[in-house]
């Protein structure tokens, strides 16, 4: 997987699909017009690469403040998809752990919650992640 130990650009937000049972983790995010649109839709832990970092140092560092967990393996890594904002891309990575996940940002996002790994909610962020989720896992 040596695309973690690629720099990544301000374009490039890694995203971290944790499986526990069949599940999979995702967040209701509610966005403001001063960082996207009004819109609230379930996502993934990630985010954007701060200049300098490398993809597998800022998917560290967002689940760290996303879900406060700092233990995890990346197991295998799903893909590139085109983000919910124009020129966004989306590196994707299976991974696993064994701790539980925290609400750390409660004015970004209200809960995490386990979905069936084929029954993510309709209102997810990246299409396109959803979709290959929905087929692949």
């Amino acid at each position: 997987m040596n695309i973690l130990a690629q720099k990544g650009t301000e374009k490039t937000c890694p995203t971290a699909v944790f499986l526990k049972e069949g599940k999979v983790l995702s967040g209701l995010r509610h966005y403001t017009p001063d960082k996207w649109k009004a819109i609230s839709v379930w996502t993934f832990p990630g985010g954007r690469c701060d200049a300098g970092e490398t993809i597998e140092q800022t998917l560290r560092r967002e689940v760290a403040e996303e879900i406060n967990i700092t233990d995890f393996q990346i197991t295998k890594y799903l893909g590139t998809f085109p983000g919910a904002k124009e020129g966004d891309l989306v590196p994707a990575f299976l991974c696993t752990t064994m701790q539980s996940p925290k609400l750390m940002e409660p004015e970004k996002f209200s809960e995490w919650k386990w979905f069936p790994a084929k029954k993510l909610p309709e209102n997810f962020i990246n299409p396109h992640v959803r979709s290959y989720l929905l087929e692949k896992v």
